[in-house]
């Protein structure tokens, strides 16, 4: 009968780590094969390998006659796999769960009800169908793991130390689902550190610091010649206080080991010691002490084991104990029966055994990741109250916010005239929107106070002959001193100032030209006026609104902020819980996988798209002049590239914290570099470049085109070509990074 797995010379590095050293052995059809070892000794990455999750760095495997490395996804149509840690979805209920899985196999509806049934009746699940899978306890969720890894009625299953932190009874339990499907033909390969179920096993394997060190049936390994050495035998004393003995054993002459196995003493010893030898040695409780011959434990053999490789390592470098190292060193008749051989033959791999291939395509699992995605954002409130909440405040506090006409300047005046013209100056002052007259001062150090302080940002000083100097025809000059500590402010006081002066000679040159015979022009009406007029028109936004300007933007800036950290994050934190290595054993697609997981997003962004720009036109006043078909659209195209950004950070983040890192580093340049604030055509030519490279930038240019312009597709060519460039570009390096192996 071929074996069910075959592992020959596995190994394993990570970086100048080796996990996995030159490990063999075989596994029976039908068998529970126990793989033991102390942690960190390298069981989880040799299952992890068995199940096409990891690539072996040397030396080859075969399970179900399928190659771990070049045939990984049929080997996971037909394994189970329970993780380590409990690896469900916590917020999904017990029923949600099974049902997931059920879906990731490819079962059609009637198969699914079918084995869910079997499943809840193995796993005695009926009563907490409807719990969150979070709230069960231990062995419970143990036995929801076994069930969703059963759902698909594999070959084989591979637990990888089911029973760590449950308690006694539901360790028991698990054991009798496991014997019941053992009996059912199902092959078990289990990892564990507990001895006692090493007993359960009917084959184990002993792997101690990366190495395969013994492995076979437990009633051989017990004996081993090293285990109980010629002229030497073992006892169990049970007393009172058996840790305060255990010193005292130790110390007896001819003892060569003594530990603690319970409320007892395991000794080994030579075989001259005798029952009255060790009575010797406690006196005192020399009425309560039980002595009594016993054979080694599964426990008492690799001890035993592990102490002879430490001192293997401490004596040679290069000291390695394979398995026919073993075979020959134990070769007595009771030991190992079979050698495991040095290669695989050819043809014994060819035999592959035929089993029924599920109808899994490009898209395997799209279906079951699409309907749990959308379960875990219908449990997850926050992400709702992110998604939809959120954008309309930020495009409310934004729209407010950002605003680039400067009004309402903190104006101080120093009025020396103190006549009718200064206090008209001083009116057309306050009658700009400008400046807002705070203070009004009647020295030089209060107005230099009043600037130095900050309470005034400008400075008008009118001189004492300002009037004088008027009525005489004579140029006058008034003083505006303007705080420069703020650009922007300080620009808006500087151009309204001149113009002020402008508009006011202006006035005055008009009247008195009105009065001379002959004048360079006159309208109409016959009046004097400038040779020259400039009409200017305002197009698209004639009242220079900021809103009108900063709004469309803010629906690219908000939609790319939401859709990079919702599809980042949902990827990492499945990573961080052990959910996705989960997934990566099944037979889902890495296409089905990622869609799955993107289209729920994708479609709250787009319905996130309807409410941002129902707000920009009814809260705002902002209308669309283009068409609202085109522009969604196109606002689908950029959903889909902001999706990709987030899948790409995805691939980068191993944690929820770098998502958040990475995430930033993205949406800093979209902001500062996209045209949403500053003119992209006012930046040096470097970073003019480097503005090509951002989504963002276009769809900017998109918005403001259909939303002010009223452009058309034709009109907006290039900014879709870009766009849609990039959108290929983001996801195809996304897809090409994203892997369904771990590293």
């Amino acid at each position: 009968m071929n074996p069910v797995i075959q592992v020959n010379q596995l190994t394993r590095d990570f970086g100048t780590l080796r996990a996995v050293d030159q490990v063999s052995f075989e596994v029976q059809r039908g068998s529970i094969f126990g793989l033991l070892g102390p942690n960190g000794s390298g069981k989880s990455t040799i299952i992890r390998m068995l199940c096409g999750v990891l690539e072996p760095t040397q030396g080859s495997a075969h399970v179900l006659g399928y190659h771990v490395a070049h045939d990984a996804e049929k080997i996971k149509q037909h394994i189970g796999y329970m993780s380590q840690n409990f690896s469900l979805y916590s917020d999904l209920s017990v029923q949600e769960n099974i049902e997931f899985y059920g879906r990731i196999y490819g079962l059609d509806s009637q198969r699914l009800k079918q084995r869910f049934q079997e499943i809840i009746e193995l796993t005695s699940l009926s009563g907490r169908l409807n719990q969150l899978a979070g709230n069960l306890s231990g062995g419970w969720k143990q036995r929801l793991a076994l069930g969703c890894a059963l759902i698909h009625e594999p070959d084989v299953v591979f637990l990888d130390e089911p029973t760590a932190g449950i308690d006694p009874v539901a360790r028991r339990d698990l054991w009798d689902l496991l014997f019941d499907l053992a009996g059912q033909g199902v092959t078990l390969f289990v990892t564990t550190h507990y001895m006692d179920e090493a007993e359960r096993c009917s084959e184990v394997g002993y792997i101690y610091d990366s190495r395969l060190i013994v492995c076979g049936k437990p009633d051989e390994l017990k004996q081993l010649p090293s285990v109980t050495p010629a002229g030497t035998s073992r006892w169990e004393i049970e007393t009172v206080n058996p840790a305060t003995k255990l010193a005292t054993f130790r110390e007896m002459q001819g003892v060569q080991d003594a530990t603690l196995f319970g409320q007892t003493i395991h000794i080994l010893s030579s075989q001259q010691l005798s029952e009255n030898d060790f009575l010797s040695r406690i006196q005192d409780e020399r009425e309560q002490v039980q002595i009594r011959p016993i054979t080694p434990s599964l426990e008492d053999v690799f001890v035993t084991l592990s102490r002879a490789e430490e001192l293997n390592n401490r004596n040679s470098e290069t000291s390695i104990v394979t398995p026919e190292v073993l075979s020959q060193q134990y070769a007595e008749p009771q030991a190992i029966e079979e050698e495991i051989p040095e290669e695989i033959p050819e043809e014994k791999l060819s035999e592959k055994p035929q089993f029924p291939q599920l109808t899994l395509g490009i898209l395997a699992g799209f279906w079951a990741i699409l309907v749990k995605e959308f379960t875990h954002i219908r449990r997850e409130k926050t992400t709702m109250f992110f998604a939809f909440a959120v954008p309309v405040l930020q495009t409310i506090i934004f729209g407010f916010a950002i605003d680039t006409q400067i009004e309402n300047i903190p104006t101080v005046i120093y009025d020396l005239d103190g006549r009718s013209s200064s206090r008209e100056l001083i009116d057309a002052f306050a009658n700009m929107r400008t400046f807002q007259i705070t203070e009004r001062v009647f020295n030089q150090d209060a107005f230099h106070q009043a600037l130095e302080s900050g309470n005034a940002k400008v400075g008008v000083i009118i001189p004492p002959d300002y009037s004088d100097r008027l009525l005489k025809g004579e140029q006058v000059s008034i003083q505006v001193q303007i705080d420069g500590s703020d650009s922007q402010v300080a620009t808006a006081a500087l151009n309204a100032s001149n113009l002020l002066g402008l508009n006011l000679s202006m006035k005055m040159t008009k009247s008195f030209a009105e009065t001379l015979p002959v004048v360079p022009s006159r309208d109409a009406r016959g009046e004097a006026v400038m040779p020259i007029e400039i009409r200017p028109r305002l197009l698209y936004n004639p009242d220079l609104e900021s809103s009108h300007f900063f709004v469309p933007g803010l629906v690219g800036i908000i939609l790319q902020l939401v859709t990079l950290f919702l599809t980042s994050f949902a990827i990492v934190r499945e990573r961080e819980l052990g959910t996705l290595e989960q997934l990566f054993v099944t037979p889902v697609s890495k296409s089905g996988l990622l869609l799955g997981k993107l289209a729920p997003y994708a479609m709250i962004g787009f319905v996130e798209t309807l409410i941002v720009l129902t707000v920009m036109v009814f809260f705002f006043g902002v209308p669309i002049h283009g068409s609202l078909w085109e522009l969604l659209v196109l606002s689908l195209l950029f959903l889909i590239c902001g999706l990709g950004l987030g899948m790409l950070v995805s691939t980068i983040a191993k944690t929820q914290l770098q998502a958040i890192q990475f995430a930033f580093l993205i949406m800093l340049p979209s902001v500062l570099l996209s045209g949403f604030m500053f003119p992209r055509s006012q930046m040096p030519l470097p970073i003019y470049l480097v503005t090509f490279l951002i989504p963002v930038t276009y769809f900017l240019e998109i918005l403001r085109g259909i939303v002010l312009r009223g452009a058309d597709i034709l009109d907006l060519m290039p900014y879709i070509l870009g766009l849609s460039l990039c959108c290929f570009a983001i996801i195809g390096i996304s897809l090409k990074r994203f892997q369904k192996q771990l590293s």
